[in-house]
């Protein structure tokens, strides 16, 4: 038996006794790296010598380990496999290329992707290819199966994080959706490649103002929650496979609700969601059941005026954090969570005036989850590094244009570092701040928007390997995409005309 331990970073190998009597011997301990921070291991025959050997995805030095089998349950020093940022977290093998040659495949959580590292049928493996699992997807996990009947070997990855734009009448293109704070409505646009079709309307409460996606009903399909800040309420969209949708189902939260984030806070495999209340000071989590329906809001005590939030590990225990933002009283909060559900009471950091969004990465390439949070009352945001165990340092000031009401994180240039996309309400221009990978980012660049910039997302529009971006604008109702081009610039903004946005947020 092969165990991993990422505390002391070893892998232990016990070996069982032939008595029948379920012991084993005392462990054998091989090292894995300083830092190497090692979650899954796997077994198989890689040189085809008829004897067993040990894969490890080292998630925190970004490479896989070889340990090559003697065959007497005694193993070579590691070989290493670079991963580049990957942070690679699970691990599987198979023969995807019908070489005879075991292959590897790596679940890569630091860039939002799967690698496979083809075998050679020696202790060498080719450079890995990469296939992306989607922008801020986030995976944790994966299987491998003939799942189409082809006699080829494929794989199905679960993604921890969510998006806001998805496949929604699975023709393999992105689609849009704008909320309709003023219309009381949602917008779909349909993708095709550079081009959205005309907007379908579903109309929902009054005062929507954010909204997320996810598959609510584990029906494999893309659903919808609005939070309604008039309505006090969150409204379910279940989606039917080609894009609409059905009637919302309605759910009370507290006053004047206006962001939520999703996840699973309970570890049951079904998504649940928490709802910001910013008139009522607390957060509201909603457990789900996993077949549309959810249970009854639990309050939980944030600062003043919360604004925004976003779910994520802080501490590394497999269970889902929170971070939120509190415009009343200039902080945000830290609440760690249980796993069954609850949260700990909220850790406050002191921010700039008015912390409107957050968005949570990591910024400096240590492995660690950290978060930016910009302002709507200075000019500047907030990085907070973390230490990974739940706790984070004080914040560090970067510039920024006034007023800016969303942040959106993504890697424009391919550096792998991370770099951020603000919008600017006043200045009517959505700005990119490249990340130098230690905290800091260059100064902004600054693109105009031809309204008031309200809400941001990016992703891969048109599908050649370059992030987009895609903005609401309130004053104008309409939705702007701005592509990249070869040299990493931004095209001109191209304009979608929605219903009515009014201050809706993706």
């Amino acid at each position: 038996m092969a165990v991993a331990n990422h505390i002391v970073n070893i892998i232990a190998i016990y070996l069982g006794h032939m008595d029948m009597d379920a012991t084993f011997s005392n462990e054998k301990e091989y090292t894995t790296g300083t830092g190497s921070t090692q979650y899954m291991v796997a077994i198989g025959d890689f040189n085809n010598d008829d004897l067993l050997n040990i894969a490890v995805a080292n998630s925190g030095t970004n490479n896989v380990g070889i340990f090559l089998g003697f065959g007497n349950g005694s193993f070579k020093t590691q070989i290493e496999l670079s991963t580049g940022s990957a942070r690679s977290i699970a691990i599987s093998l198979a023969d995807f290329n019908k070489d005879t040659s075991l292959d590897i495949a790596t679940v890569d959580y630091g860039t939002h992707s799967i690698s496979i590292f083809y075998g050679y049928g020696t202790d060498y493996f080719s450079t890995p290819s990469r296939y992306s699992t989607g922008y801020d997807s986030f995976p944790s996990a994966l299987a491998i199966g003939d799942f189409n009947s082809d006699h080829y070997l494929d794989l199905a990855i679960s993604n921890y994080g969510t998006n806001n734009i998805g496949d929604f009448n699975k023709d393999h293109r992105l689609d849009t959706i704008a909320v309709n704070n003023d219309a009381g409505a949602i917008d779909i646009l349909l993708g095709y490649f550079e081009d959205f079709s005309s907007p379908l309307v579903y109309s929902i409460s009054s005062g929507s103002l954010y909204i997320a996606v996810n598959d609510f009903n584990n029906d494999t399909k893309l659903d919808l929650s609005a939070v309604n800040e008039r309505s006090s309420d969150v409204n379910i969209l279940l989606e039917y496979g080609n894009g609409s949708f059905s009637d919302e189902i309605m759910y009370s939260t507290g006053s004047w609700p206006q962001s939520l984030a999703v996840g699973d806070f309970n570890n049951d495999t079904r998504i649940d969601q928490v709802v910001v209340n910013m008139d009522s000071d607390y957060v509201s989590i909603l457990l789900g059941y996993g077949n549309d329906s959810f249970e009854n809001q639990t309050r939980y005590s944030t600062g003043s005026s919360p604004y925004s939030v976003a779910a994520s590990d802080f501490n590394k225990d497999k269970r889902v954090d929170l971070v939120i933002t509190n415009a009343g009283d200039n902080s945000i909060s830290i609440m760690l969570g249980y796993g069954n559900g609850p949260f700990q009471n909220p850790i406050r950091y002191s921010t700039g005036s008015s912390p409107k969004s957050v968005i949570v990465g990591d910024f400096n390439n240590d492995t660690q989850l950290d978060f930016v949070v910009v302002h709507a009352g200075s000019n500047d945001g907030n990085v907070f590094l973390g230490y990974g165990n739940g706790s984070f340092e004080s914040p560090i000031k970067f510039p920024t244009d006034s007023y800016q009401s969303s942040v959106a994180v993504g890697d424009f240039n391919n550096d792998n570092r991370l770099d951020i996309v603000v919008t600017n309400l006043v200045g009517k221009a959505v700005s990119i701040l490249l990340g130098y990978g230690n905290d800091l980012f260059e100064n902004e660049i600054a693109y105009s928007t031809v309204s008031s910039s309200y809400s941001v997302v990016v992703s891969d529009i048109n599908e050649d390997h370059r992030l987009d971006i895609v903005v609401a604008n309130p004053d104008n109702d309409n939705i702007s995409i701005f592509l990249q081009d070869t040299n990493r610039i931004l095209e001109n903004e191209m304009s979608f005309s929605s219903s009515d946005t009014g201050g809706g947020t993706f």
